[in-house]
């Protein structure tokens, strides 16, 4: 980790401020009602993104939302006191970056925490749902979600990724100057809070994320009073193509690896030659980030020591090479991701699957490969989140210092927030199953994914490689047609992953987003400008109340309760008759 002093001080000389602007030391940056405030959104955004990772298994960016909120939170808070007469200390855009920061820091641990795919692929029901007759698909290779590992393994690996190129953050975001998308668009929505006129938009936008949470909410309960009994009617039980096709998986799972293997080759191209470039024009690399690695090499110690008592299959001198790859990978994917947005965590985080399942073979492998995979995905994960938070701490004038420890605390919360949200859902709901709601459609994917790292191709059914091959290759030649044609003609190439995801999830999500696409296309013919303003904060409002949603829902489901409607009287000939007696009568 970079000394003190730099902690302590400005990113780099050449920081973009205003003339005259006073900027709080960065003690002043930390308060408690942030650290509450975080706390709150933190729990919040964790639901989400379990639902989201539940259902779809596709994770949008919630960085703005967290803003948002954040500054809506603050200022509800400080209007309430001053209702009490009790004055407060300002509100400054360093102190809302930190909120952003802590709350990303907790949330992006639903995901890289693999709940949804690594983590979940090691159950009893993921097994069962492959089949106990798969080859390579073995009893012994499973192990159940408990909230004591799962815990435990959230506080060994997830810092380590905070450590690993922490003194990398002024080649990155100065010497490099990359754009880190999310997190420039990020410091412009806070630095426009800020302002008179930005303070006043904020508000507007506020008060249109709270309407449309509203409407999300009731509609949810709504659909919860016609949810039927069982499987047997309402909204969220329609018949789609995912039901049917979820028994034929490997087309799918082919189509997803092609996009999944021509995309990120496509990055890490465009980054290593951006890499060299940029060498060439300024040097190396510093070796401060070896000079520096002393956190992260006292974590992986306490790691590799740790780590094998959970997952006794993984060998100490497995997650000892592990650390010494994953920084590597780590800078790449940060790198990346500051040219494209684009996080590949996933990607490096199966590419360890494959390595380390079939280097431990049968005996074991299965498990190895999972949880290896959750440790890739957390380094490489955290260090790019670190990194897009520095460049919005950058561009809004935050303390590295109060970066840093705003990213500690928010990882420390997301270790036992993250675990406690998932296990609401597990209790509740029936995860896995794939005619229900929360089919978590990659758990399935990264167990055959480590079954076929340790068996090899053999053990695919007849015929089934060669049908493999076909979407595999047909999903590189449909992205590299996308590239190769002018954009008048690309964009009416379908998404080879667009295609392949509802074959898991049902047709119902790709239904959403085509009302939603066909809403927002609307609105941006009719008044361009509102669209631009007040789009992300209908999106956010309609994402937050699905998730505050679930925490009634779950509730409901523990206790057993369901919804007495007429809906109840419709799944039998018998009933419908009774029912037309009556509203005859």
């Amino acid at each position: 980790m970079g000394s003190a002093a730099e902690l302590a001080g400005p990113l780099l000389a050449g920081a973009p401020a205003t003339a005259g602007e006073a900027v709080p030391p960065w003690r002043e940056q930390l308060t408690v009602r942030g650290i509450v405030v975080s706390a709150i959104l933190g729990v919040l955004f964790c639901l989400i993104t379990h639902k989201l990772n539940l259902t779809v298994g596709i994770i949008p960016s919630l960085n703005v939302a967290a803003g948002l909120l954040g500054y809506f939170l603050v200022r509800t808070w400080t209007a309430a006191l001053a209702r009490f007469g009790i004055v407060s200390k300002p509100f400054t855009k360093q102190e809302n970056t930190v909120i952003q920061t802590c709350v990303v820091a907790c949330y992006g641990l639903a995901f890289s925490g693999g709940f949804g795919s690594y983590m979940l692929a090691m159950d009893q029901k993921t097994y069962e749902l492959i089949g106990t007759d798969y080859p390579g698909n073995r009893a012994v290779d499973v192990k159940n979600p408990s909230l004591s590992w799962m815990i435990g393994f959230m506080f060994v690996v997830s810092f380590l990724g905070l450590f690993s190129l922490v003194a990398l953050r002024k080649v990155m975001v100065i010497d490099y100057k990359l754009t880190y998308p999310s997190g420039t668009a990020t410091a412009m929505l806070i630095n426009s809070f800020h302002t008179t006129t930005g303070a006043e938009l904020a508000e507007k936008q506020v008060s249109c994320l709270g309407k449309y949470l509203s409407i999300s909410f009731i509609w949810n309960l709504f659909k919860w009073f016609f949810s039927g009994v069982g499987d047997s009617c309402g909204f969220d039980n329609f018949p789609s193509l995912g039901l049917a096709a979820f028994k034929n998986t490997f087309s799918s799972v082919s189509v997803i690896l092609g996009d999944g293997i021509y995309n990120p080759i496509k990055i890490i191209y465009a980054t290593i030659k951006e890499i060299m470039n940029a060498r060439s024009k300024r040097g190396r690399l510093p070796l401060v980030w070896i000079q520096d690695g002393s956190g992260y090499v006292c974590l992986a110690a306490i790691s590799t020591a740790t780590v094998p008592m959970l997952f006794p299959q993984l060998k100490w001198y497995l997650v000892l090479s592990a650390y010494v790859v994953a920084p590597l990978l780590a800078l790449c994917n940060s790198y990346g991701t500051g040219l494209t947005d684009w996080s590949l965590a996933s990607i490096y985080g199966k590419i360890g699957l494959f390595i380390f399942a079939s280097w431990v073979g049968q005996n074991g492998g299965v498990i190895a490969g999972l949880a290896v995979c959750g440790v890739m995905m957390s380094i490489v994960s955290t260090a790019a989140d670190l990194m897009q938070d520095f460049k919005t701490g950058y561009l809004t004038l935050s303390s590295p210092r109060s970066m840093f420890v705003s990213q500690l605390i928010g990882t420390a919360l997301g270790c036992v927030i993250a675990p406690l949200t998932f296990w609401l859902y597990w209790t509740a709901f029936d995860i896995g199953n794939p005619d229900g709601m929360f089919k978590a459609p990659y758990a399935v994917i990264f167990r055959e994914m480590s079954i076929l790292g340790v068996e090899g191709f053999s053990a695919l059914p007849q015929h089934r490689l060669a049908i493999c091959y076909f979407f595999f290759f047909a999903a590189i030649a449909i992205n590299l047609l996308r590239d190769v044609t002018p954009d008048s003609v690309s964009k009416f190439i379908p998404l080879p992953m667009a295609m392949a995801v509802p074959f898991y999830i049902g047709a119902y999500f790709a239904i959403d987003m085509f009302v939603g696409m066909v809403i927002l296309f609307v609105w941006e013919r009719v008044n361009r400008k509102e669209s631009e303003d007040f789009a992300g904060a209908v999106a956010s409002g309609l994402i937050c109340g699905d998730g505050i949603w679930s925490v009634p829902s779950a509730i409901l489901s523990i206790t057993h309760r369901c919804a007495c409607t007429l809906s109840h009287l419709l799944p039998t000939a018998e009933n419908r008759a009774r029912l037309s007696v009556y509203w005859d009568a």
